[in-house]
């Protein structure tokens, strides 16, 4: 798949060249015969017989932008300046930091906001913990924790590698629900160390975002943090995922005219995120629904699950899932199936396998950055096709969930998460897209719209302050 050049790969040069000629025409030439695009071309400094002209390219690649660069510093006449990498730029000394909320001016600021009148706030929460929500950051603050184990698309790259994801993290909580998120990184890959850990820093949070921590140890990690802790913990890989994934399908299966209750759905992926969209989808709604890993198509006589554990997330699968006992390939399963969700691995299925689906096909590649199949060659059959990435339409990505459902459980000071709220969370995200905007190419709202993390906060705080009538988990 061609892949588009991407301001995640921009660059900016800074070059000399002569004030006469055409110098300042061959750079953008050199940049774009080379697959390269400009997106700014400032002329910075200018002389007689010299610009100085800063050139902003977007590239498809670090080895791309390295290309680019060099076709710029052998056109003739030009010297190579200083190369900015916009991304490291941005990252340069992190992207959070802690401020104030009051002014320190004086001697009575710093009697009452430290020594010795803080003492006296002290002392009202030894004497009712509770008031800690109402006299301290508690009630705003999410720990989000990770131990580098299985980051975005990198994977078992460690907790120092998998700070600045982190970091972008506290910051999208910061901007899209106002939430002061703070950034835990553990160097354990233990789970009892974890849970450990966890439990001892909980004080200081009202919630736990778990993060990027691999399957099958997130769901163990998750569970017993669940059972020990008086706050909501949420792993966003798992449940974030799946709300988005359910608010989307919601809106496709309006756009082709499909029930949920009549669809079969295949995936392909049955780790962490695979594992809890389909809890959410069969809680949905979903009747059939199919489920394949490296191995196949996950069925309760495959020979790898015949022994295991009642409580293992693909024993799990296979008894809750594949009501006909399918037992063939990833590719044979999807001829005739309604809706194709993949969150494993590039390149899966062909565009002659998406044909093959029923009439009105829905198909979900979100591996990322290569997708389960080209998006471009789905879209020549399918009638809705979503992505991960952003230069495709139907962006399916977590931001749009995460910030509004911790907004909703802090708001409800909920000591819990559960699929109630998530259910709700998810048909909230769907209904911010409006029946005069549905279409094939906007089933999704874009993570900039204003009006998603308020809808879902309140959908979640509603649903948290619901009675609870019978249990429900995920």
């Amino acid at each position: 798949m061609a892949t588009a050049p991407s301001v995640s790969y921009s660059m900016t040069v800074r070059l000399e060249v002569p004030a006469s000629g055409t110098a300042v025409s061959q750079l953008t030439t050199a940049v774009e015969s080379s697959g390269g695009s400009v997106t700014g071309l400032d002329v910075t400094a200018s002389g007689h017989e010299k610009l100085r002209i800063d050139v902003t390219i977007a590239a498809t690649s670090t080895a791309h932008a390295d290309e680019i660069v060099e076709k710029l510093r052998g056109i003739e006449g030009v010297s190579l300046g200083k190369v900015s990498d916009r991304t490291f730029l941005m990252h340069l000394g992190g992207k959070i930091e802690m401020s104030s909320k009051h002014p320190i001016r004086n001697r009575d600021d710093l009697s009452m906001i430290y020594t010795p009148g803080v003492a006296r706030v002290c002392t009202a929460i030894a004497e009712n913990p509770e008031d800690a929500r109402r006299l301290t950051i508690k009630r705003n603050s999410v720990a989000v924790v990770t131990d580098g184990s299985a980051v975005l698309g990198l994977g078992n790259i460690g907790p120092m590698a998998a700070l600045p994801v982190m970091e972008g993290k506290a910051a999208l909580f910061k901007r899209f629900a106002g939430i002061d998120a703070w950034p835990i990184c553990l160097d354990t890959q233990d789970s009892d160390e974890i849970v450990a850990i966890v439990k001892a820093i909980a004080p200081g949070f009202a919630g736990i975002n778990l993060e990027d921590i691999s399957a099958p140890r997130c769901f163990e990690i998750e569970a017993r943090l669940r059972e020990a802790l008086d706050i909501p913990v949420f792993h966003d890989d798992q449940h974030g995922t799946a709300i988005v994934v359910l608010a989307a399908l919601t809106n496709a299966l309006r756009v082709v005219g499909k029930a949920v209750g009549d669809v079969k759905v295949v995936m392909s992926g049955a780790g962490a995120a695979g594992t809890a969209i389909l809890k959410l989808l069969l809680a949905a709604g979903v009747k059939n629904a199919v489920s394949a890993d490296i191995h196949g198509v996950v069925h309760a006589d495959r020979p790898d699950l015949v022994d295991a554990a009642p409580d293992s997330p693909l024993r799990w699968i296979a008894d809750n899932t594949n009501p006909e006992g399918y037992t063939g390939t990833l590719k044979e399963a999807v001829v005739g199936a309604d809706v194709f969700i993949g969150v494993s691995a590039p390149n899966v299925l062909s565009g002659e396998d998406v044909a093959a689906m029923a009439q009105g096909a829905i198909v979900f590649a979100l591996a990322n950055p290569d997708p389960e199949v080209d998006p471009a060659v789905a879209r020549q059959t399918a009638a809705v096709v979503a992505t991960g990435r952003s230069d495709f339409p139907n962006q399916i990505n977590n931001v749009l969930v995460f910030p509004g459902v911790f907004r909703g459980l802090l708001d409800a000071q909920s000591r819990t998460v559960n699929t109630d709220m998530m259910l709700a969370a998810a048909t909230a995200l769907a209904d911010v897209v409006g029946e005069d905007e549905l279409n094939a190419n906007y089933i999704i709202p874009s993570v900039f719209n204003d009006k998603v993390a308020g809808a879902v906060a309140g959908a979640v705080r509603k649903a948290a302050s619901a009675p609870v009538t019978a249990p429900t988990s995920v």
